[in-house]
């Protein structure tokens, strides 16, 4: 036996040479791989790439879809929604982490189709853009049809045949789209634009004929379904074959089947019409007999309740008779009356003799002017000996007359009256008030 080594060369890697390693074992191994799982944790930043988990009940595997490989898909990604991702196993090494970097995605249980499809389904629902409240009525009779769909289709010719069929004085305009295709749902949304602010169709018809779901895809556009729900005119959706459903069909004003039973639910037979017309001219004239007939009974009825119109009128004349007379009576008296009320009051005036009544006023008058000029002459002279008593007390009183007697007011120079003479310090400048003017001193001896 060969000896055991117990001490073999060690190989050191860094953390980085060890994640780099198990990067290009891993991209080298898993270049291309599908995988199953359920979605988890999923995010969207601003940058655009949306990220998330695939999870199964024993292991999580995190997973980048990148922007431009996300804006391809055709419906959206949930959170908990089963799926099959394929795309290639690598390293982020920053965090030495193991992720799937997506190429594409399919949801499992359902196609990506019909998954897109019932997502925008529920999405518009919720908004009610599919809402009977919210749909606009078609014409009973329409005169001008506008058409958006291909003119070399077989759609237009079905639908033609049997418009004209029907009734040939229908005006029709066709507006040429593509109705398969990325540039379908643009153009056909360019066509209700166009016609909305045209103004002449009374209604419009989009159309075409039968394909698988790929080929109808553009009618499940929602700027499309959104253009049909704002669009001023209504829109009658008649797309595929009568099970194919289409998001425009929901949203659109009336839906049809197939182009031919648009055109039968928007024009009724010529011979229906005129069956129809003659049915409610019968029934109008019936009608009309009816009413022209009750009303006559009704006139009979008033007219004997009214009875013979002469005589009330000559009950109304005499009526009127009776009340001039009455009132020519009642008008005469009261004048009469008013007369010798007059008459009376004539008298009292003329018994007054406004112009006496007048000359006494005027006598009271000078009386009370010479009462009030009196009152006042000896008010002023009492008041003026009070004011000259006051006067001479509010003298006796002032300081002015103590000055004027001979005496001094003696002060500070910050005018603090001096009151003993040891309030003063020799040398301190005084102010000397007299009775006329003032004197500024000089304290030179204190005399205590």
């Amino acid at each position: 036996m060969e000896p055991l080594e117990l001490f073999t060369r060690r190989e050191i890697l860094t953390v980085s040479e060890l994640v780099g390693r198990l990067k290009r074992l891993t991209e080298e191994t898993f270049d291309f791989v599908w995988v199953e799982g359920e979605i988890s944790g999923l995010r969207t930043p601003p940058s655009g790439h949306v990220y998330f988990a695939l999870k199964d009940s024993g292991a999580t595997l995190r997973a980048v879809l990148f922007k431009r490989q996300a804006s391809l898909l055709r419906f959206a990604l949930e959170e908990g929604l089963q799926v099959l991702c394929q795309g290639r196993v690598s390293v982020y090494q920053p965090r030495g982490e193991v992720q799937l970097v997506v190429d594409a995605v399919e949801p499992r249980g359902a196609g990506a189709l019909a998954l897109a499809f019932e997502q925008l389904r529920k999405r518009l629902e919720a908004e009610g853009l599919f809402d009977p409240e919210r749909k606009q009525e078609l014409p009973e009779v329409p005169a001008r049809v506008a058409v958006v769909t291909s003119p070399t289709g077989a759609a237009i010719r079905d639908f033609l045949n049997v418009l004209h069929r029907r009734d040939q004085k229908v005006a029709v305009a066709v507006y040429p789209v593509r109705v398969q295709g990325e540039l379908a749902a643009p153009q056909m949304i360019q066509a209700l634009g166009d016609l909305a602010e045209w103004g002449w169709p009374q209604v419009i018809v989009l159309t075409r004929g039968g394909g698988s779901p790929e080929d109808l895809w553009a009618f499940n556009d929602e700027s499309l379904a959104r253009a049909i729900a704002d669009c001023p005119i209504p829109v009658v959706s008649a797309v595929g074959h009568e099970v194919d459903v289409s998001i425009s069909d929901l949203v659109a004003d009336l839906r049809a089947p197939t182009p031919s039973a648009a055109a039968e639910l928007l024009v009724a037979n010529r011979d229906d019409l005129v069956r129809r017309l003659r049915a409610l001219t019968g029934r109008l004239a019936r009608s009309g007999a009816r009413l022209v007939k009750a009303r006559r009974d009704g006139v009979r009825s008033l007219a004997r309740a009214l009875g013979d119109p002469s005589r009330r009128l000559a009950d109304k004349r005499l009526r009127v008779d009776d009340l001039l007379s009455r009132g020519g009576h009642a008008l005469t008296g009261g004048l009469h009356r008013r007369a010798r009320e007059v008459g009376r009051l004539r008298e009292r005036a003329l018994a007054a003799r406004p112009e006496r009544r007048l000359a006494l006023a005027s006598g009271r008058q000078r009386e009370l002017a010479r009462r009030l000029a009196q009152a006042e002459a000896v008010g002023l002279t009492h008041r003026r000996a009070k004011v000259g008593a006051l006067e001479a007390r509010l003298r006796a009183l002032s300081p002015l007359a103590v000055l004027g007697r001979g005496y001094a007011l003696v002060s500070d120079e910050q005018g603090r009256v001096l009151r003993r003479a040891e309030d003063a310090e020799q040398g301190q400048q005084i102010r000397v008030r007299l009775a006329q003017g003032g004197l500024l001193a000089r304290v030179e001896e204190i005399d205590e």
